[in-house]
């Protein structure tokens, strides 16, 4: 379906032939130059004939063009058929952990180890991308807690701004209590029901102004539920002076606060020892926060000015290139004007024949 933004542009459709009835043309002062008692000699029936419909060609060709302008100007739009979207409705806010103890490499990601944070983000990528219809935002933490991203339905931008997370960028501590203050700060002004905070650490909260507990107190007030992820193998071979010897790398991570913390909001606690158990964990959360399929729809738009306003220039290019054309549509639109050519002075007419005698230029 075609339809016009300004249509009201219509209005002055008739303004040139109002003009041309209104104005009259403005008269000679200084007489004729020349008197010709029979001027019809000057003529034959097929030079008139020609000259009329060049003229009534020209004025129909500069209302086309006229036309082609108004209809440009009006903003014609194509609206296409309507087309559903799934949302969900619910805001979801992804805050991860960027201290230093993200950097150990106690995770398998296709074959490699790597860091905890390089495993967070490839996991964390496609629950991104699953989450179709969500509103997504991401809070970075270490000594403080930043919002990266507001919330957004640019999922791949969400994805990009993970994806370009540093290891140190926020600082080597760990502020668990200002992440979920910030989320909350975030996230309690929005009319939204569903709103949903999944927080990513290693470790303990050793930095930032809020305690994790009181803020999650703040949070459960404000109707944020919290779904934690503790992150780490339990354990690993690390090579020593007498050979190889197990170790803990998550000996730091404080599973009790984290626990307390999904209680109090009604969320829950998960742990992930390797990538197997956290695409599980994503996978669950998926199961958890489903995405409810309430249909919105939206018409698309294709703006159409360019093609009659592209054909309204060659009409007007066309009638002042006319005497530049080849044939007798070019030497037609201007013949008036070449039959009032003078011949020079001196010259002889070529066409003695039809002139008066006595006459001098």
């Amino acid at each position: 379906m075609i339809t016009f933004h300004w249509p009201w542009l219509f209005v002055i459709l008739p303004l040139p032939w109002l003009l041309r009835r209104l104005l009259r043309p403005v008269p000679d002062a200084g007489g004729p130059a020349l008197r010709v008692p029979f001027l019809e000699d000057f003529s034959t029936p097929s030079t008139a004939d020609t000259d009329r419909a060049s003229r009534s060609f020209a004025l129909w060709a500069a209302a086309f063009a006229w036309m082609l302008l108004l209809t440009a100007a009006a903003q014609p739009l194509w609206i296409g058929d309507p087309i559903s979207l799934p949302r969900s409705g619910r805001d979801l806010m992804l805050a991860v952990d960027l201290s230093g103890s993200m950097a150990e490499e106690d995770f398998q990601l296709q074959g490699r180890w790597v860091d905890r944070l390089t495993a967070t983000k490839g996991v964390a990528g496609d629950f991104i991308e699953h989450r179709r219809g969500d509103r997504l935002g991401l809070i970075l933490f270490g000594d403080r807690a930043y919002l990266q991203a507001p919330l957004t339905f640019d999922r791949k931008t969400v994805h990009t701004l993970l994806d370009e997370a540093e290891i140190g960028l926020a600082g080597k501590a760990t502020a668990i209590g200002d992440a979920i203050g910030l989320a909350v700060k975030r996230l309690r002004d929005l009319d939204q029901a569903d709103r949903v905070l999944v927080l990513i650490t290693d470790g303990a909260n050793t930095a930032g102004e809020v305690a994790p507990l009181e803020a999650a107190r703040l949070a459960a007030r404000e109707g944020l539920k919290i779904y934690t992820i503790g992150i780490g193998a339990d354990e690993i071979m690390v090579r020593g002076f007498f050979g190889m010897r197990r170790m803990n790398p998550s000996a730091e991570l404080d599973e009790r606060t984290l626990r307390a913390i999904a209680q109090a909001t009604g969320g829950r606690y998960f742990r992930a020892r390797d990538t197997a158990e956290l695409q599980e964990i994503y996978t669950l959360l998926d199961r958890l926060e489903p995405v409810q399929r309430e249909e919105e729809t939206f018409r698309p738009r294709v703006s159409l000015y360019p093609w009659p306003l592209g054909l309204a220039v060659l009409v007007a290019s066309a009638l002042l290139a006319g005497p530049l054309l080849p044939g007798p549509w070019g030497a037609g639109l201007h013949l008036a004007a070449l039959r009032r050519r003078r011949y020079p002075a001196g010259t002889p007419s070529t066409d003695t024949a039809t002139r008066p005698q006595g006459l001098s230029e």
